[in-house]
């Protein structure tokens, strides 16, 4: 395929992009009337780097501004790694346009694969407009790798399809809850464009995360699908969500800090003092107490007496200094044949896809919008 040279050139690319992963247009135009895709920014409450080596400084508008060239790679490659995981939602959630359970939700989903593919129209403005020949070839490899037949976009945990809409709520509370951290700390960045610009996504973000938390609590409270089987993908996505946070001791969390680039979520607000070698950990423990909020939020609006909890941080993960050990979601270490035996029980199989297919026939299986939950 011939290389871009303009962004209209990426942008036609882009409808390739759309064509190849089934987007029904006709979809768009009646929950979205009038949608165009276009570049967003938000203002900031302060044109000055917050912290930092450049702390104090005027935040940089333009690339030749930055004062070192690796400052300008790490740049680039958080602006790539946030447009992938975009554009490999959408990939991951192609097939619910054909089964979605109310009107309601089927024009949330529309919504919500339009927002994420702004966003990734987003970074890849960025990239052809401010990263030259560079920019222009990342920009395009991102709507050249797909979450299905390759699966080779950049993170592991999109390249898994979203295939029913239990898996999806979960997926948007949680999944789309870690974007929510990502791009708060890149909202402090020093390079203002890429400030401006996840300012705005995170005014669309909070549609999704409460997309996924009220379909949780409408399943929860309609009391057909069993508890044992939505705490499976509840276990599937917590860990997930909380690998994306990156290594532990992470090297590049500390240069971003210190370059100015990617900040701590509560960096405007909080005034400790910043522990540079556990940014990755500071920010996963964040993300694990709010998530543990919401599934608190989905208890109290359960039909029965079953609960649902939060899987122990170390379970099923795939990064960080409990990668590949053997912890189940209540915190005990387990031996390798009892490990194997515990994933089986904890999180979705092959039958367990069949059974949810079995339970989504069912009227009733999810409470309309709307409908006042059980305290």
């Amino acid at each position: 395929m011939a290389r871009i040279a303009t962004f209209d050139d990426w942008v036609d690319l882009l409808g390739e992009w759309q064509r190849d992963i089934g987007l029904d247009r006709s979809l768009i135009e009646r929950y979205l009337p009038g949608y165009a895709l276009q570049e967003k920014f938000a203002p900031l409450p302060s044109e000055e780097i917050a912290f930092g080596d450049f702390s104090g400084e005027r935040k940089w508008e333009r690339l030749t501004q930055i004062p070192d060239q690796r400052i300008r790679d790490a740049l680039m490659n958080m602006i790539v790694y946030q447009g992938d995981t975009e554009f490999a939602s959408n990939e991951q959630q192609r097939f619910l346009v054909r089964n979605a359970p109310t009107e309601y939700d089927l024009a949330a989903l529309v919504r919500i694969m339009m927002e994420e593919t702004r966003h990734g129209f987003q970074m890849c403005y960025l990239l052809i407009e401010h990263f030259g020949e560079d920019g222009k070839i990342e920009a395009q490899k991102l709507l050249e790798r797909r979450a299905f037949g390759r699966r080779n976009r950049l993170l592991n945990a999109f390249n898994n399809d979203v295939t029913h809409w239990l898996d999806f709520f979960t997926y948007t509370n949680f999944m789309d809850r870690d974007g929510k951290f990502q791009l708060t700390m890149l909202s402090h960045s020093a390079f203002a464009p890429l400030a401006r610009s996840t300012r705005a996504m995170l005014q669309e973000e909070a549609f999704h995360m409460g997309t996924g938390i009220t379909g949780l609590k409408r399943i929860a409270a309609a009391g057909i699908v069993p508890v044992k089987l939505q705490q499976k993908y509840y276990n599937k996505w917590i860990s997930g969500s909380l690998d994306l946070f990156g290594t532990d001791h992470s090297s590049s969390a500390s240069w971003a800090y210190a370059y100015g680039i990617k900040g701590r979520v509560d960096e405007d607000k909080t005034g400790e003092p910043v522990d540079r070698e556990h940014l990755n950990e500071r920010a996963r423990a964040q993300f694990y107490d709010e998530a543990s909020r919401t599934v608190e939020m989905v208890n109290q609006a359960m039909a029965g007496e079953e609960r649902l909890y939060v899987p122990d941080p170390r379970f099923n993960r795939s990064i960080g200094d409990f990668a590949g050990q053997r912890w189940s979601v209540d915190g005990r270490q387990l031996s390798e044949q009892e490990y194997a035996a515990h994933l089986r029980e904890v999180l979705p199989t092959a039958e367990d896809e069949r059974l949810i297919g079995e339970f989504v026939q069912r009227p009733g299986w999810i409470l309309p919008k709307g409908r006042i939950l059980p305290n």
